[in-house]
């Protein structure tokens, strides 16, 4: 059945707002006419390489305007993007890049030395698009690398919007996975046009006066705020700095008079409120701060609402229902009603939120198990793992691997996981992939990872370590281990050593005993 092409949203604002600014990236200003006129040279120049349909095309860069030009031409292409975590280690690159079969690669300069050292690996790529100056066309095996501005100079600023089906890919969202691999969650654009009507109606009202600052990575959930604002007309404010700095974030926001920081992730906020910035700037046309990705203390969001008054607005998600589970508006970031703030909110517009047992049987409020969700905002499937859909989404059910209660009044509040997995400054790890490389290491016999209570940021990365007879290794030398082989946000911050693991009578490991011991004296276990 066809379906608008999420990539119409820019279209129609730039006929709307032709010169109103879409994007500011330091001193550089692109107006909805300039923005659009980009997209459609690139969607010109993708039609060059041959590209079918629903193929692939990847984006690994730090945040820069490129990103949101990258989206919006493979979807206007009719094409699907593949959003990559700029901080994964070459290896998880080559690993989605080929799972994902994608055809045209585009990615940040800083990366090239990267890119070399798996080209030989990389068996679907047609097209690798270096987002700085290159020399000229390279030939790297069976496909050319060339340079972005090359590549647009190639292009034609036609206005096309393929059709599209609403069932038919747009993004594909890779999350860690509990064998060791990420899944590919596939978002459909009917899924990202729901998902942005429903951030404008339960999250914030996005408008056209409105002015966005990106201090989160545009490949993950600020990516995904920012298509309201783009349907709205609004203003993009990309930060051009290489790590989260408050100072800039406050300095940013006095100079561009934001209004809205679309996505925080929970240890971004303590950051903000802890800083001395708070005081030398003038942040008072902010009008809200989205915050989601990993959960809050409700005293670092005490604090955040008497440093900025009811402008928080937070949401539960995840990938494979992007942003978009439950939340809690800033009315209700009330300091009078405290047992509110420990709350994930209410169900969002559209979607359906249940607790189920073990066996699958719904729970009377304030009951534990787990958090489920039904939607038309669910995730299609895992891109090429059936197995694994199957045993996420069961009955119509997205099983979100959280465990939690609801109240009479339909308040979510989440207490554990019964997925390993563990939110780290809003990334999510799993152990698996950890204790794998881990077990690489030649004094490792056996190895147990999980997450810990960590005031900055949220939770760490521990892990516990059995050595092998006759050897001998440090803490450093194991953490230095994960460095070469993982993105270093999934590296452990700390390793224990012990004589052995706590195990059951089936000889399997007792992680959420061991993990316990760590999590005494907190009201939940995240």
């Amino acid at each position: 059945m066809t379906a608008m092409n999420i990539g119409y949203l820019l279209s129609r604002s730039a006929a709307a707002y032709p010169d109103h600014p879409a994007i500011v990236y330091g001193n550089s200003v692109l107006t909805y006419r300039e923005f659009n006129d980009r997209v459609n040279r690139l969607v010109s120049a993708l039609h060059q390489f041959g590209l079918e349909a629903g193929d692939r095309v990847a984006i690994f860069s730090p945040n820069r305007p490129e990103i949101l030009e990258v989206l919006f031409a493979a979807w206007k292409a009719g094409l699907a993007a593949v959003p990559m975590n700029f901080r994964l280690h070459r290896d998880e690159v080559r690993y989605i890049l080929n799972h994902s079969e994608t055809k045209v690669l585009v990615y940040a300069g800083v990366y090239q030395d990267d890119i070399d050292r798996i080209a030989g690996d990389l068996t679907t790529i047609r097209a690798a698009v270096c987002l700085d100056d290159l020399r000229g066309d390279e030939q790297r095996n069976s496909f050319t690398i060339l340079d972005y501005s090359r590549m647009l100079n190639r292009g034609e600023a036609v206005e096309w919007v393929a059709p599209v089906d609403g069932d038919d890919l747009a993004w594909l969202f890779y999350t860690s996975g509990t064998t060791g691999r990420p899944k590919g969650a596939m978002l459909t654009h009917r899924i990202l046009l729901l998902a942005s009507l429903n951030a404008c109606a339960d999250v914030y009202p996005f408008g056209h006066d409105d002015i966005a600052l990106h201090a989160a990575p545009l490949t993950h959930g600020s990516g995904l705020y920012a298509l309201p604002l783009i349907a709205k007309g609004g203003t993009n404010v990309i930060l051009d700095a290489p790590r989260f700095d408050p100072e800039t974030v406050f300095a940013s926001i006095e100079k561009h008079r934001v209004t809205v920081l679309p996505f925080m992730a929970p240890t971004m906020v303590k950051r903000l409120i802890e800083s001395e910035a708070l005081t030398r700037y003038d942040w008072r046309s902010l009008r809200c701060i989205v915050y989601g990705g990993a959960p809050m203390y409700v005293e670092d969001l005490t604090a955040g609402i008497k440093a900025f008054g009811k402008i928080f607005a937070q949401v539960y998600g995840q990938g494979e229902c992007p942003m978009t589970i439950t939340g809690l508006s800033r009315e209700e970031h009330d300091l009078n009603r405290p047992e509110r703030l420990a709350s994930a909110g209410t169900a969002r517009m559209g979607v359906q939120v249940g607790i189920q047992d073990a066996d699958g049987r719904m729970l009377p409020a304030g009951e534990v198990g787990e958090i489920v969700a039904r939607s038309d905002l669910v995730m299609k499937g895992y891109w090429r793992n059936p197995e694994a859909t199957a045993e996420t989404i069961v009955n119509g059910w997205l099983r979100t691997g959280d465990v939690g209660y609801m109240d009479e009044h339909g308040y979510l509040y989440i207490l554990d996981r019964t997925k390993d997995m563990i939110i780290s400054g809003g990334n999510n790890i799993y152990p698996r992939e950890v204790e794998e490389v881990l077990l690489r290491h030649p004094a490792v016999q056996e190895v147990c990872v999980f997450g810990v209570p960590d005031p900055e940021w949220g939770e760490a990365v521990k892990a516990v370590v059995v050595v092998r007879p006759g050897y001998t290794v440090t803490e450093e030398e194991l953490i230095g281990h994960c460095r070469e082989h993982l993105a270093s946000y999934k590296k452990p911050k700390s390793v224990d050593f012990v004589e052995e693991l706590p195990k059951n009578a089936y000889g399997k490991v007792l992680k959420r005993e061991l993990r316990a011991k760590y999590w005494e004296g907190h009201t939940r276990m995240i």
